[in-house]
């Protein structure tokens, strides 16, 4: 694999032994690239996670004082415990045309090839900055880059533009939904189960908010609203997790169950929650609360983030489009810290990045080397439009 002998390749080997599962530290690799990046003058900001043990790193290279573009992604990765690797997570295979480990599509190819760039963005007279932000848990929430986002304020100037690297086979995405996790904790009055009607039983309450939640997602696909050029074009709603009870013959005093709703833009996802609350208010704890006054639901927002939409008549698409050399754009389901980006300074912010979304979080996640090329060639065009 070569390409204008950049070192790709081995800065992605580099990226990828370092196992930076979201459940694990990122710090070697930030000290590792800041250290990279540092020898060819580039200046950085580092923010941390409250308990100072993951770190984002904000890269600048060229004048400061005017507004530039930032390269943007994260450093974790999903992890590989229970999955059936032929290769060593960890160390990049390279095999008929593609390379093999987990952060290959998501999203290391994306930083090594940014990071192969530095020294000739480095070297040449820019017109404006080049940015690169790496970022921590973006897997559990897009957690990590908030603290990052909002340390933006120090800067002289904002950015213009910013583009996330994610894996879209290096096609312009203009918008991902906006996405609400939450827990849903039932309370409930134990008892014998031959006394069931003394007891408040929290699995069929929680079963019973399930119900409303999939009439909500059924409603959603049937009226909408609707943005065809979503793969779902509509808002869906998902419980992925439940549990609860102690015994067949108990009235179960708890249930827990978690769910999701990933909205189009334009689609309220905390007005649904609200919905969702108000319904819970109305029919389901007074109910439960006439038996026995302790009994009720409790929620806890496990992460949110917010979708993203960039006007397609922006300049930046228009940009992008002649850097990708796409003649369209689209826009994915899977949620990016684009939102983050757009909602905190409004940035415009596109999605385009090496790789297929479909390999991700698999099992020998590969990347094809063509991908990488042709990542290599949208960063070289985007080195020259910022010279000339």
């Amino acid at each position: 694999m070569s390409s204008e002998s950049l070192d790709t390749l081995n800065l992605l080997k580099t990226l990828v032994a370092f196992p930076t599962v979201s459940r694990n530290s990122n710090l070697a690799l930030i000290d590792w690239v800041e250290d990279y990046v540092t020898r060819f003058g580039a200046t950085c900001r580092r923010t941390f996670n409250a308990e100072k043990t993951k770190g984002n790193l904000f890269v600048t290279i060229g004048p400061a004082d005017v507004p530039g573009i930032v390269l943007s992604g994260h450093t974790d990765v999903v992890p590989v415990d229970g999955q059936d690797w032929v290769t060593d997570p960890f160390t990049v295979t390279e095999k008929d045309g593609r390379l093999y480990g987990r952060g290959c599509a998501d999203m290391k190819s994306f930083l090594a090839v940014a990071m192969a760039y530095v020294p000739r963005f480095a070297a040449a007279t820019l017109k404006k900055p080049l940015h690169l932000a790496f970022s921590h848990d973006e897997e559990v929430g897009c957690i990590g880059v908030r603290s990052l986002i909002e340390d933006m304020a120090h800067l002289p100037v904002l950015p213009e533009m910013c583009i996330i690297g994610e894996p879209t086979l290096m096609h312009p995405m203009l918008a991902h939904k906006g996405k609400i996790n939450v827990r849903v904790r039932v309370k409930g009055f134990e008892c014998h189960s031959s006394l069931a009607p003394t007891g408040v039983n929290a699995i069929e309450y929680a079963a019973e908010l399930i119900s409303y939640l999939k009439a909500l997602a059924r409603r959603k696909g049937q009226e909408g609203p609707f943005d065809t050029m979503f793969d779902i074009a509509h808002t869906t709603v998902h419980t992925g997790l439940i549990s609860g009870g102690t015994a067949l013959n108990i009235v179960p005093q708890d249930c827990c169950f978690d769910f999701e709703i990933r909205a189009i833009p334009g689609d309220d996802r905390m007005a649904m929650l609200d919905e969702i609350k108000a319904f819970v208010a109305a029919e389901l704890e007074p109910q439960m609360k006439a038996e026995h006054p302790a009994c009720g639901f409790s929620w806890e927002i496990l992460s949110s983030v917010p979708g993203s939409d960039t006007d397609p008549n922006d300049p930046s698409v228009h940009m992008v489009s002649q850097l990708s050399g796409a003649n369209s754009y689209g826009k994915v389901a899977f949620g990016t810290e684009a939102g983050l980006f757009q909602t905190r300074w409004n940035l415009p912010t596109v999605i385009c990045g090496p790789g297929d979304i479909d390999q991700a979080h698999k099992p020998d996640e590969y990347i094809e080397i063509s991908q990488i090329h042709a990542c290599e060639a949208f960063i070289g065009r985007l080195l020259d439009r910022m010279v000339g």
